[in-house]
């Protein structure tokens, strides 16, 4: 599905810093991986990478077959949209909209018509248990409740693969679970799951760890 073949990111900074050295990488629909190392190891740049949400500097990564670095920026955007959701440690949640307004602004850009937005959108709620909530401001919510909105509107569109960035790192111990139950009943259901954290607890959800370790990715 996803295919990194030596693949590098190098920032000019002065002197080069090699945020990630030649990796290699396969990820299959249905994989839950985790990518754990310190602060600075290089975990956010593979993830951006894969996400598309950076380039790499040197190396093939191919989605689907295709190749990306021959893609254009519009292409590569489409193929975001399109195929992967986003979450991270900060919600991102807008006050003075409702969580129901807020997950639907996820699917703004998207092919889907208004009335089709809000019926995934209030589906997507449904799923992670905030039917009751659904029109409730982000400031009236918990922490793991603002995390589930934010889940939910990573996944109302149904994207192939989900990326998490520290999505526990708000989170108390109560909370903590109740996301790791939803993220465990998503990828039961066939999503893809590829999450950084610092968290073992979370990290030992996954069926695949990847470490990062100044720039080195090795598979644990």
């Amino acid at each position: 599905m996803l295919v990194l073949r030596n693949v590098s990111r190098t920032y000019q900074d002065g002197q080069p810093v090699h945020a990630l050295r030649a990796t290699n990488l396969r990820v299959d629909q249905g994989d839950y991986i985790s990518i754990t190392g310190p602060s600075g190891s290089g975990k956010s740049t593979l993830l951006n990478l894969v996400g598309l949400l950076d380039v790499p500097t040197a190396g093939s990564y191919l989605i689907g077959g295709l190749e990306t670095a021959d893609c254009g920026p519009a292409t590569l955007g489409a193929i975001r949209g399109q195929l992967f959701g986003f979450v991270f440690q900060a919600f991102h949640l807008l006050p003075g909209r409702t969580a129901l307004e807020n997950v639907e602004l996820g699917m703004l850009y998207g092919p889907h018509a208004r009335r089709q937005r809000r019926s995934m959108a209030s589906e997507a709620l449904e799923r992670m248990g905030l039917s009751h909530r659904m029109h409730a401001d982000p400031r009236q919510l918990s922490g793991g409740e603002k995390q589930r909105v934010a889940i939910a509107r990573a996944v109302a569109a149904r994207p192939q693969v989900l990326f998490c960035d520290e999505p526990t790192g708000n989170l108390d111990t109560t909370n903590t679970a109740a996301v790791l139950a939803v993220l465990r009943q998503l990828n039961e259901e066939g999503l893809t799951l590829i999450v950084v954290t610092h968290d073992s607890q979370v990290a030992s959800e996954a069926r695949r760890r990847l470490r990062v370790t100044d720039g080195v990715v090795d598979e644990t």
